[in-house]
């Protein structure tokens, strides 16, 4: 794993991720998901943002023309007590600023909806600079591979294959490998691969490599 350079600088790629202090969960429910979901898009606005006036005039969300953007995502993955992006500035301070409205804004969020004070997140937020092709599809499948610590499945003697792994994780609506696997939904907005490199022309090619990295995670333990 790189060390992050003092500056985040444009055209160069970093997983960025924080957990709920001292392993607490950070989502409880569907609602917090989606809160967190939403804050991804609204604050990822270089204009300055008034969340709750936004949410409070936008009953369709993601149709809010929010104007240039701070960041890039090309990937994220929520977790019950963590979370992942995988994400490149597109303006000088661009992460910074965007990592600060989202952690205040869910923070502020999350306290008043449960009444509690204090410290949500373990500090301030981590990240690792990726600095070669290999470690940046790595990521790819790592964070979209993340879901399965979640998937509980009723015992049964029937063999887990590969098609139905496939399907939790395209089914697990808070990620972004729905978007990459061609799901239909408003949230695809969220996300701009577009400056990251394609590694993956169709659908046929994601599936491919998932199943390559599937395979490797049951060999290895991909996933911690």
């Amino acid at each position: 794993m790189a060390v992050r350079p003092v500056n985040m600088v444009e055209g160069e790629f970093y997983h960025v991720y924080n957990r709920g202090t001292d392993k607490r969960l950070m989502f409880r429910d569907n609602t917090d998901y989606q809160r967190f979901i939403k804050l991804l898009y609204i604050s990822n606005s270089v204009a300055r943002v008034n969340v709750r006036d936004i949410l409070r005039k936008n009953n369709e969300l993601y149709a809010y023309k929010r104007g240039a953007t701070l960041v890039s995502i090309g990937a994220y993955c929520l977790m019950p007590n963590h979370f992942h992006l995988l994400i490149t500035p597109v303006v000088e301070g661009g992460v910074s600023t965007f990592m600060h409205r989202l952690c205040t804004g869910y923070s502020m969020y999350f306290n008043k909806r449960y009444n509690r004070t204090g410290t949500l997140l373990e500090g301030p937020f981590k990240s690792s600079w990726v600095d070669n092709d290999i470690y940046l599809k790595y990521l790819y499948a790592y964070i979209h591979l993340n879901p399965l610590h979640v998937w509980k499945r009723e015992d049964t003697d029937e063999e887990i294959t590969d098609a139905d792994t496939l399907e939790f994780l395209k089914s697990y609506t808070y990620s972004s490998l729905p978007d990459y696997l061609k799901v239909p939904r408003s949230e695809n907005i969220i996300i701009n691969p577009e400056p990251f490199p394609q590694y993956f022309e169709t659908v046929s090619d994601q599936v491919s490599e998932l199943k390559e990295w599937l395979l490797l995670h049951e060999e290895q333990e991909l996933i911690k």
